[in-house]
């Protein structure tokens, strides 16, 4: 059975359509209209080991504010549809990835429990503004069901930063999403 499930969602400020496959092997066609955004997609998917297809028509002649958050949440409940009743997933997973001076880590659990701790710095990457990364990561979590822990021990590139973040989410997540028994591991019974 293939993990995959693809979501689409209309408002008046975006369409979006993401596809995600959990058991794929890291291809991705990404275009939200962000350079910077469809970069770090890119690299979260590879590292990720699954398969990623977002396509965004946003309002960036208002800014990338409502593009990068919306994608969070469409990939999100895209997530969340494709891990399913959840039966058998490992759900606890962390990665810790270098990118030059950058350190950066993740530590995540897919609880149903959305929660986000995010601590980066935050200068612009060329026209990319990086407080748009902790958006996206909050709606990822929340529509996800995802406890999320993310933080950049040190660096002073903020590309290299940013992009040991989304790498370091990716590889966490390939661990975190792997079919390990039959039952929830949960002391609950569910997830």
């Amino acid at each position: 059975m293939t993990r995959e499930a693809t979501i689409l969602r209309e408002t008046a400020e975006t369409r979006i359509e993401v596809t995600v496959n959990l058991d794929g092997a890291g291809q991705t066609e990404i275009a939200t209209g962000i350079g910077f955004f469809d970069h770090m997609l890119c690299a979260f998917a590879r590292h990720g080991r699954f398969d990623l297809k977002v396509s965004v028509r946003g309002d960036l002649h208002v800014d990338g504010h409502h593009t990068v958050e919306d994608t969070g949440i469409v990939l999100g409940q895209a997530l969340n549809r494709a891990l399913g009743d959840r039966k058998g997933l490992r759900r606890f997973a962390s990665a810790c990835i270098p990118m030059d001076e950058a350190l950066c880590f993740t530590v995540l659990d897919f609880s149903n429990r959305p929660f986000l701790v995010f601590d980066m710095p935050q200068p612009m990457i060329g026209t990319y503004d990086p407080c748009l990364t902790e958006e996206f990561l909050r709606a990822l979590a929340v529509n996800s069901g995802l406890t999320l822990h993310m933080k950049c021990l040190y660096g002073k590139n903020a590309h290299h930063i940013t992009e040991a973040l989304f790498k370091s989410l990716g590889a966490a997540v390939k661990e975190a999403v792997q079919i390990t028994g039959t039952g929830v591991t949960s002391t609950k019974g569910v997830l």
